[in-house]
């Protein structure tokens, strides 16, 4: 998926960090938000607000966990489809990490160049609104991605772990986790899902419809592509085909990125009063809301 020298280069760094910082000191806030220390910086924060997007920018937003590196394969693999090259990533996707002198570099970089975020949508740089630039949201439902999340704090060596599930799932509903609230993150994007320049995706019909879904994500961006050229896209991207390269194309950390993938994982792991509480929380944040229905909490979170 990714130029293994900058890609796994980043990851490789950020995981040396994080050998040396504690949970109690993985985070800074930036704007009322928790970031981890080892990913971004305040300096990062600040050049990020002259970054200029253009209009053939691809943006990938998703509250971590929800499978953004999952969109941004697909996404790669529709633009080799098109064009026959290789998509490479000349810097670490994620436009909130790294040096704060990325978005110089970034200037010189082909169209279309393909950026993945998890940032709320109003702490993102204007120029992405200004000149139109086409955003992929993804969403998971919050039972699996709080599942997921704990999985790589506590599976990932070098990463800073929690003492338990219960001590995870505390700071997750607090909001106390890299990148804040789940809550809060949803309902910043609820009100931008029907823009015309996003692309609304469900974790969950993903998985149920693989090429469906790679042909609406193709037709969104501008790319029509064959049946053929579709089906060939779904073989390459289903979780088992991205699982088994995941060390060639995310180095250390790529098994743990692609852990399980399963739908429903959250049964295995919430208690019943945590599931009370998540539901809870689910009503008072995004019940009658056009994203609570889009979400299909029904479906996947209860039962």
């Amino acid at each position: 998926m990714a130029d293994k020298s900058k890609f796994i280069e980043y990851i490789d760094e950020a995981l040396e960090k994080s050998k040396e910082t504690t949970l109690s000191h993985l985070f800074f806030t930036y704007q009322g938000i928790p970031y981890p220390i080892t990913m971004c910086t305040s300096e990062t924060f600040q050049a990020l607000e002259t970054f200029e997007a253009r209009h053939d920018d691809i943006v990938v937003a998703s509250y971590p966990k929800c499978g953004s590196n999952w969109i941004l394969h697909i996404v790669s693999e529709l633009i080799f489809a098109v064009s026959k090259k290789k998509y490479e990533y000349p810097e670490f996707p994620v436009l909130e990490c790294g040096d704060s002198e990325k978005y110089q570099r970034m200037e010189n970089f082909p169209s279309p160049r393909i950026l993945a975020t998890h940032l709320h949508y109003d702490k993102l740089p204007g120029s992405i609104f200004k000149n139109k630039a086409k955003i992929l949201v993804i969403f998971r439902n919050p039972k699996d991605t709080a599942v997921s999340f704990f999985h790589f704090h506590n599976d990932v060596p070098d990463i800073p772990s929690y003492g338990s599930w219960d001590e995870f799932f505390r700071q997750f509903m607090k909001g106390q986790v890299s990148w804040g609230s789940y809550f809060d993150f949803a309902i910043n994007w609820n009100k931008h899902l029907d823009d015309d320049n996003v692309k609304f995706i469900l974790y969950e019909d993903l998985k149920e419809h693989l090429a469906a879904g790679i042909k609406q994500i193709s037709e969104f961006l501008g790319f029509f592509l064959t049946g053929e050229q579709i089906q060939t896209i779904s073989v390459q991207s289903t979780f088992q085909a991205m699982r088994a390269k995941s060390q060639n194309t995310h180095g250390a950390v790529g098994p743990f990125l692609f852990r399980k993938g399963e739908v429903g994982d959250w049964k295995n792991l919430l208690s019943r009063t945590q599931n009370q509480e998540m539901d809870e929380k689910f009503k008072e944040c995004l019940a009658g809301t056009s994203l609570g229905a889009k979400l299909k909490y029904e479906s996947y979170c209860q039962g």
